[in-house]
């Protein structure tokens, strides 16, 4: 092949590129200007806002004609808007740890990699750092599509001040690692709870009668194995990457479309961006239909619920608290009427926040 169509197209490329870094520092100048502006008006703490995010990373993303697909574009601009925040201070994120979780991963998707990182022990530790305010936000799992709701974070969400202001959703691909030569030398398997569940027919086909031990995370689990001869770890690349185990067995997952959605935590609802998500609390004195009245002005507005969960109430045995996902804004006209009607009729009612709906 001759060399000189390939000087020309490299020289090419060291020209964009020269471009691309003029560009991209351009932006951050701008950025840091915008900071400035903002300090000058008085405004102080953190200048990240989910809903200006969200409008960016929705235009680019729309406005994309490849050859690079969407996701990647989206990750590319995450992580420039990341790097050009953190020129006033990186954001302090807590997260479900140790390092190497997918909700670790989940709050680096969210927030790109130029961020302080609080890996903590549980979801209520990750609640009380953003409630003190040793943390701006903290990133938590709330859903997966195949074992369901977590109900511990259910659970804090009804009792703390704190609002949803964004949401991530991850595909999980559950791998089994460990430092043992074959899986016939695997004596225990490590995992936490849900990804035992998760992989609960591989698990049954190919190491039947092996112990299982539920951990605090898949991090933990890596940990673990890494430290106990013939244990295993159900986890992620990243986390069988940092403890140093093999991959003897790769996506071994109950079922092909297995994701985990994760909450993101703050002090604040975002302002509507006009693709939202509302998340809330809802109760009624226990009587026939109450539920169905209690939502009737939803179908009265046209509104979308997308999600209903029950728990049981903290106020006593038999009652119980559902947990709605709305589309919109509770700022949106239509919306706030509902809410409104709701309001009489419930015995409970509580805003968890409003959001910008995932951006891939």
């Amino acid at each position: 092949m001759s060399e000189e169509p390939l000087k020309a197209i490299r020289a090419q490329i060291d020209s964009i590129d020269d471009e691309l870094l003029r560009l991209v520092n351009e932006r951050a100048r701008a950025a840091a200007e915008v900071a400035r502006v903002k300090s000058a008006d008085g405004e102080v703490g953190d200048f990240y806002r989910p809903a200006r995010e969200a409008e960016v990373l929705r235009r680019v993303r729309d406005s994309n004609q490849g050859p690079l697909d969407d996701e990647a574009i989206t990750r590319l601009f995450r992580e420039v808007m990341s790097a050009c925040l953190a020129l006033q201070r990186p954001l302090r994120v807590a997260f479900l740890g140790p390092e190497g979780t997918f909700t670790q991963e989940a709050a680096l998707k969210h927030f790109g990699h130029a961020i302080h990182s609080l890996p903590l022990d549980g979801i209520d530790a990750v609640f009380r750092e953003v409630e003190s305010g040793g943390a701006e936000y903290g990133v938590v799992p709330v859903e997966n599509s195949t074992e369901g709701m977590v109900s511990h974070t259910l659970d804090r969400l009804l009792s703390s001040p704190l609002q949803i202001v964004g949401e991530v959703e991850l595909p999980i691909v559950q791998n089994l690692a460990t430092r043992a030569e074959d899986l016939s030398a695997v004596t225990a398997v490590y995992s936490h709870q849900q990804g035992l569940a998760q992989c609960r027919l591989w698990l049954e086909t190919h190491l039947p009668g092996i112990e299982r031990v539920a951990v605090s995370s898949t991090a933990e689990a890596a940990r673990r194995a890494a430290e106990a001869p013939g244990a295993a770890a159900i986890a992620s690349d990243a986390a069988a990457e940092r403890y140093q185990l093999t991959i003897r067995q790769p996506a071994i997952q109950d079922g092909t479309a297995n994701s985990t959605r994760f909450l993101v935590l703050g002090k604040e609802s975002p302002e509507p961006t006009g693709e939202d998500k509302t998340s809330l609390v809802i109760a009624r004195e226990n009587q026939p239909g109450g539920l169905a009245g209690l939502l009737a002005p939803l179908a009265r507005y046209g509104l979308n619920m997308t999600r209903l969960e029950s728990r049981p109430s903290p106020e006593g045995m038999w009652e119980y608290v559902f947990f709605i996902d709305l589309e919109g804004h509770a700022d949106d006209p239509a919306l706030k009427r509902a809410l409104g009607e709701m309001q009489r009729l419930a015995s409970l009612l509580k805003i968890l926040g409003s959001y910008p709906r995932s951006v891939a």
